[in-house]
């Protein structure tokens, strides 16, 4: 059975959409990482362009980051201040990274650009990944402790204007969060990633954040640049395709639950190697895609109005006729299906505790 996508103009089976984003999400459950920058390649791979893969994966990471982000507010694990000065960064680094696409896509470059980001990035995660993990099982084999050094400056530490923030118990420049939202938001437009794979080690390593605090900080930024790149996105090129859009939540949504119960139950350091594996073939995948396979042209599938179903007719007609209006759409979509999967989540935490009292 194929579905008809019709912002992007493809069909695609939603039984493996479905599947994939469950798996990609029960890995981001289990490790701790966005599934950015899995489910992004692994939606080119199924047929969807590259430009529309980014769009509507970063309006999936928006609908799974406000689902964690509202566990965190009801814990009240989240630094609102250093987190806004994170935005900050992060909206003028969105604009840079959107600007660079509209180059790209302008000279018809883009497809080829994302490919090479995805071959490189992947490259370098499965890599650093691959050799922490192997590192921690020697060290685990012969029953090492590794001293790890306390307040360890860079240049970064050195910048002007600081100023306090309490929740985390920190005297620190603004210019340190701003700058790594900048890269972040960069990164996220282009690649349709979160950008937590960076944002969460320089939390932790370079502004010191309390580690309890580093999650939720982390979603509640992505949240807003994800809001952003996926204004943009569909003001501009009006590539969100909100029936993809709910496959990808619905599919992820429930693989980081099933992700997080496992990861209560396994140790999943020894699993971490075979998720850097993994990176890697999926960039090698790319990277062959890129250079070596050949470039088959795709025919130009069209499809009338009188043939799409109502909500498929909506869409297309709604992102042609009111590009600003669907954005805001999109944004809000998201954020419902996120806030909704929150409270679902939590309401059935708490039966099975009522269940587990009662017996």
């Amino acid at each position: 059975m194929e579905v008809f996508l019709p912002i992007a103009q493809v069909f695609i089976n939603p039984i493996e959409i479905l599947l994939l984003s469950a798996i990609v999400g029960v890995l981001s459950g289990l490790f701790g990482v966005g599934g950015g920058f899995l489910m992004t390649p692994f939606l080119i791979f199924l047929g969807v362009p590259p430009a529309y893969a980014v769009a509507n994966e970063a309006n999936n990471i928006l609908a799974t980051s406000v689902s964690g982000s509202t566990t965190h507010y009801l814990k009240n694990t989240l630094d609102y201040k250093m987190g806004f000065m994170i935005v900050i960064g992060g909206t003028i680094g969105t604009a840079l990274g959107i600007y660079t696409f509209s180059y790209f896509k302008g000279i018809g470059k883009i497809d080829t650009v994302i490919s090479l980001a995805y071959m490189y990035i992947l490259a370098i995660i499965g890599t650093l990944m691959l050799v922490e993990s192997l590192n921690e099982i020697d060290r685990a084999k012969r029953n090492l402790v590794v001293k790890k050094k306390l307040h360890v400056h860079y240049w970064i530490h050195g910048l002007p204007l600081r100023m306090r923030f309490p929740k985390s118990k920190l005297y620190e420049s603004i210019f340190t969060p701003i700058l790594i939202g900048l890269l972040v938001g960069f990164i996220a437009a282009i690649m349709g990633i979160g950008g937590a794979f960076i944002l969460v080690p320089a939390m932790i390593y370079i502004i010191k954040m309390p580690t309890k605090l580093v999650p939720g900080t982390s979603l509640f930024v992505t949240i807003f640049v994800s809001v952003i790149v996926t204004f943009l996105h569909s003001f501009n090129y009006g590539s969100i395709d909100l029936m993809l859009v709910l496959m990808l939540v619905v599919g992820s949504i429930i693989g980081v639950q099933i992700g997080q119960k496992l990861g209560e139950k396994i140790d999943s350091s020894g699993l971490r190697a075979l998720l850097a594996i993994l990176l890697l073939v999926v960039g090698i995948a790319i990277a062959y895609d890129t250079f070596f396979a050949e470039q088959i042209q795709k025919e130009i599938i069209s499809v009338s109005n009188s043939d799409l179903n109502f909500f498929s007719t909506f869409i297309l007609e709604f992102s042609k006729d009111m590009p600003f209006f669907y954005g805001l759409f999109s944004i809000m979509f998201a954020i419902l299906l996120g806030v909704g999967a929150a409270f679902i989540r939590r309401f059935v935490s708490n039966f099975k505790k009522k269940m587990l009292l009662k017996s």
